[in-house]
């Protein structure tokens, strides 16, 4: 519409230089004219030459539909010639995200607060088939939205809460990613991620699961005490044998005369000692010495 409005101004205008200035050889005062048509019609035709092009921003792509042909030949990002006459849809093909929250149910039938994300993007090829198929080329709220939202809580049903609490969450988002991706991959988008951002369990199961990871720990701890205390037993066990079978090997190699002669050797050593005392020899049991300390 642009280049048919600044066409036709440009022509008229450029009739108007023309006439004002065959007019202007006799009439002096139509020079003006003629100069301002012919400023106008340069100016409009530059409009109407812009027009046989269009710019296409990075990270983007252009369907051309021309009065409902569509071209299965999408633009690139840059500078494009196009049919001035054409209408240029911009598609982005960067990474987008979407975040829903809603309440979902599990296996056992509980209601979950699940907030999730998907990460998405469309097709660069599939741009134009995109503008065919889905009305106003509106994929996100037609095609995407619909699907995420029910696969999420088909997907969910089939977990347990507890497990969501702990374990399986990353599997959840898996999950719901694969079964996403398979659903919107024929209708030209592509499935990049869908983290699991909060899942949200009633409060009397959050409860339940707490006490069950206590109790777990408690179990563990006491595991623990048991298998150090198991340890000492041992210990103490072998070495109360090690002194049992140091006293055996001892004890075999002491006789009596070996006891009254290690006696007698002392007898002597005490003899010799400058402490004063008395020493009775022979008095004591098995002849040895009684020491009375003079002191």
């Amino acid at each position: 519409m642009i280049f048919i409005l600044a066409a036709i101004i440009a022509s008229l205008a450029l009739v108007t230089w023309l006439t004002a200035r065959r007019k202007a050889q006799e009439n002096p005062t139509f020079r003006t004219t003629a100069s301002a048509s012919a400023a106008a019609s340069v100016f409009f035709l530059v409009v109407a030459l812009l027009q046989c092009f269009t710019q296409i921003p990075a990270g983007h792509v252009g369907v051309v539909d021309f009065f409902g042909v569509v071209s299965d030949r999408t633009l690139r990002a840059g500078i494009n010639p196009v049919n001035p006459l054409a209408n240029v849809i911009k598609y982005s093909i960067q990474t987008q995200e979407h975040k829903e929250t809603m309440e979902v149910l599990s296996r056992e039938g509980l209601t979950i607060g699940l907030e999730v994300s998907v990460l998405y993007r469309l097709n660069a090829d599939s741009a134009a088939r995109v503008y065919k198929t889905v009305a106003g080329g509106d994929y996100k709220t037609i095609i995407l939205i619909p699907q995420f939202r029910s696969i999420c809580r088909a997907v969910t049903a089939s977990f347990q809460a507890s497990a969501l609490y702990s374990t399986e969450r990353e599997q959840l988002g898996a999950s719901i990613q694969q079964e996403l991706a398979t659903n919107v991959a024929p209708r030209g988008v592509t499935i990049e991620n869908t983290p699991i951002r909060n899942v949200g369990l009633p409060t009397q199961l959050t409860q339940a699961i707490e006490q069950k990871q206590r109790a777990d720990q408690e179990s563990q701890r006491m595991e623990f005490i048991l298998t150090k205390e198991k340890q000492e037993a041992d210990r103490k066990r072998i070495e109360a044998k090690g002194i049992a079978d140091f006293q055996t090997i001892v004890a075999a190699g002491i006789s009596e005369n070996l006891l009254r002669w290690k006696g007698i050797e002392a007898t002597e050593k005490l003899a010799n000692s400058e402490n004063t005392k008395v020493i009775i020899v022979g008095a004591g049991k098995d002849g040895l010495p009684i020491i009375l300390d003079t002191k």
